[in-house]
């Protein structure tokens, strides 16, 4: 990184804010609850670019992560108070500094170094941790048809600085990018119900993943090291518990993002009605033309539930009910009236799971003697075995027949209220 000269003059931000940055004091606004923060400058200052939003009141702007501030004076947003995240520790040293520390993270060879695994685990998942998965065009159609969050996926608060889509380019797991609109970068963010539904592509856990030849892999290569392959970021990344589908927790949102760094929710999601409600007004509605199979124009898309492949079951006196969740203290039965959503007493995630020839996969949904599977481990050795292909990075996905899948069935994964 390069250390920013002081600025010649600090304006005021419209909200009053601002932070101490290398050195200098600039305006700024705050970004993910505090996760990072758009600085401002009337001058040009190293590392800063042109503001192209119109009518900006200062010409120069950057985004900045939090732990690359050194204080911050002023009105923070107006947001309830949440617990913050575990930022990731990094040990520094006159030995080893921030260039070795990322160039360990970026080599396979050091996915089993207990360094590595030390500062990589020190980025945690907690109950209502803000997630987040860069999408395509087409992923951002699939989700509004019923998909459900599964794969590679981030913390908001390690990549919230990372706001245009040049720079969210290197969070995408599809194969998309030559034909998309590369002004616009989709993204689905929604808060984790419990850690116990993340793994860590650390060491000998993804070494699967880690040897895939090139021609079997689509989007960037998987480190082993939980660190996403990256010039000069270090960003932890994680993959849903053996590539599963999650529940969709109530008040999910997806995102746009425009060069200028402009966040746009589009779509929120209702789970009593079934479907992602359309948040974005006229003046954002050119971010969705592209999008496959998707009027602009339309103010709700319903969610196809029968493909769904994993649900939330809640219990409540006795009794087995749909569950919704809102984390992370918000578990309740799925109604649509008020009056009917009762707190749940105890909850689960329900995964169908399946082998086929030896190979354990996650069943998504059956059709017409076929049904389709998801590769838990994928390997090689299990790709080719099956003939699965690889759809985004990391997920692999085959149809196989219904009749020769065995040791099927649905396990419950317990939550702990």
């Amino acid at each position: 990184m390069t250390a920013a000269r002081e600025a010649p003059h600090v304006a005021e931000a419209p909200t009053g804010l601002r932070v101490t940055f290398g050195g200098a004091i600039y305006p700024a606004d705050e970004l993910a609850h505090g996760a990072a923060y758009e600085l401002f400058s009337a001058d040009p200052v190293d590392g800063f670019q042109r503001n192209p939003r119109p009518g900006a009141p200062l010409p120069w702007h950057r985004f900045v992560h939090v732990t690359e501030v050194a204080a911050v004076h002023g009105p923070r947003a107006d947001t309830p108070l949440e617990t913050p995240e575990a930022p990731l520790m990094v040990p520094l040293n006159r030995q080893r500094g921030w260039s070795d520390i990322h160039a360990l993270s970026q080599t396979p060879a050091y996915a089993d170094d207990p360094t590595v695994a030390g500062i990589r685990r020190t980025a945690a998942i907690r109950r209502g941790t803000r997630m987040i998965k860069a999408l395509s065009a087409r992923q951002l159609s699939g989700y509004l048809r019923g998909w459900l969050p599964y794969g590679f996926c981030y913390r908001e608060h390690d990549v919230a600085h990372l706001r245009t889509p040049a720079d969210l380019a290197l969070l995408r797991t599809d194969a998309d990018a030559g034909r998309d609109d590369p002004d616009v970068v989709y993204a689905l963010r929604w808060r984790a119900i419990d850690p116990r539904d993340y793994e860590i592509p650390l060491g000998a856990h993804q070494r699967g993943l880690v040897r895939m030849p090139a021609h079997d892999r689509v989007g960037p290569p998987v480190l082993g090291t939980g660190f996403t392959p990256s010039g000069r970021h270090v960003i932890p990344e994680f993959v849903t518990a053996d590539f599963a589908d999650l529940p969709m927790p109530a008040n999910a949102t997806l995102l746009a993002y425009t060069p200028d760094g402009t966040e746009v929710v589009l779509y929120t999601y209702q789970p009593e009605q079934r479907g992602w409600l359309r948040m974005a007004g006229p003046q954002w509605r050119h971010l969705l033309t592209r999008v496959p199979e998707l009027p602009p124009d339309q103010e709700y898309v319903p969610s196809d539930d029968k493909t769904k492949s994993t649900r939330l079951v809640g219990r409540y006196r006795g009794q087995e009910y749909d569950a919704v969740a809102d984390p992370p203290g918000e578990f309740r039965v799925l109604a649509m009236t008020r009056a009917a959503r009762y707190p749940v007493e105890a909850l689960s995630r329900r995964v169908p799971y399946a082998r086929w020839r030896g190979v354990p996969c996650t069943a998504l949904h059956q059709e017409a003697g076929w049904t389709r599977l998801r590769l838990c481990r994928p390997d090689a050795d299990s790709v080719a075995a099956l003939g699965a292909q690889c759809y985004e990075r990391g997920v692999y996905e085959v149809w196989a027949p219904t009749a020769e899948i065995t040791d099927s069935g649905m396990v419950d994964i317990e939550y702990a209220l």
